[in-house]
């Protein structure tokens, strides 16, 4: 597919992560369309890593 972009976001604190994600989304244009969103945690030792892979497009704007 022509003109997807992926954003991978990612943290160790939930809310940080939580924080980030919704401040990526919110910065989107209204043009851009989310595709998909891959979510996965890690663990290494007692620190859990949280990250989202994001999906998106930039399309051309609705005219009537």
């Amino acid at each position: 597919m022509q003109g997807v972009q992926f954003k991978l976001i990612s943290a160790t604190d939930p809310d940080i992560f939580q924080e980030r994600l919704n401040r990526f989304v919110e910065s989107l244009p209204l043009e851009a369309l989310l595709i998909d969103v891959k979510f996965s945690t890690s663990q290494s030792g007692s620190q859990t890593t949280y990250a989202a892979l994001v999906q998106y497009k930039s399309v051309e704007e609705w005219k009537e």
